[in-house]
């Protein structure tokens, strides 16, 4: 059966989930003593997943504003039909061994002539390898309206990272200058950039070209829409709103 739910933070945190500190789920809060679990990066399967599993608990999330708006699913399996379903499948497995014991079929070796279009011999694998090399990207991260650095008040500690290229590099604030290096593939026609700054966030590809690089050397700079960077949310407490469906009836 399809559940459909909504997620909404009736009481956002205003503590720093970039001063918390990380663990495999997300980030534990000293202020409240909890986990607050990041579902801000995952995907709408991922939360709808995570919420099934945990509906009864008091979840702190950390999410994008942009989840709150919208509607997710997941399939909730009957317990009682599962039972129904095992009980039929230990009975199918019963007779199946049963008669197994009763009859047992005799083996007879058949000698199957290899045809002569048959070839024998060791195996070989072929892979294609896609060739990567390192690479620096150099450039200035503007402002597509202004075609001016982001502004440091606004986006403080703002770091970009090329390809999930680890640690992030952080941004000059004045000039909106980076230098990372990151592998690429010669047949990749795209980079993916993370953008990231105290509660804001952005992930996106831009194009790329193998024949703009230089001596191992890419100018290039990087143009967003400051609306394109997604404000973040800590919540003290998740709230699942389920939507119920609405039987129109006809006069």
């Amino acid at each position: 059966m399809k559940k459909k739910f909504t997620l909404e933070i009736a009481n956002p945190c205003s503590e720093n989930f970039d001063q918390m500190i990380p663990n495999a789920q997300g980030s534990f809060c000293s202020s409240c003593a909890k986990n607050v679990i990041d579902l801000s990066r995952k995907t709408n399967a991922e939360v709808a997943r995570f919420v099934a599993n945990n509906k009864d608990q008091n979840i702190c999330a950390r999410l994008k504003t942009t989840q709150l708006e919208e509607e997710f699913t997941h399939h909730e399996i009957s317990k009682i039909n599962t039972l129904k379903y095992a009980a039929v499948a230990a009975s199918i497995l019963l007779a199946s061994n049963v008669t197994g014991q009763e009859k047992t079929p005799v083996q007879t070796e058949v000698n199957v002539p290899v045809p002569n279009h048959a070839i024998m011999g060791k195996i070989a694998v072929n892979q294609t390898a896609e060739e990567e090399i390192l690479i620096t990207i150099k450039g200035k991260l503007l402002d597509a309206k202004t075609n001016r650095p982001l502004s440091g008040k606004t986006y403080p500690g703002l770091t970009l990272s090329i390809n999930d290229t680890e640690p992030a590099m952080k941004i000059n604030p004045k000039t909106g200058e980076f230098s990372i290096s990151s592998m690429v593939s010669k047949n990749s026609e795209a980079l993916m950039i993370t953008i990231k700054s105290g509660d804001y966030y952005l992930s996106k590809t831009i194009p790329f070209d193998i024949k703009n690089v230089k001596k191992n050397v890419l100018q290039q700079n990087i143009m967003i829409n400051t609306e394109e960077l997604i404000k973040v949310y800590i919540a003290g407490g998740l709230g699942i709103i389920y939507t119920e469906k609405k039987v129109i009836k006809e006069n």
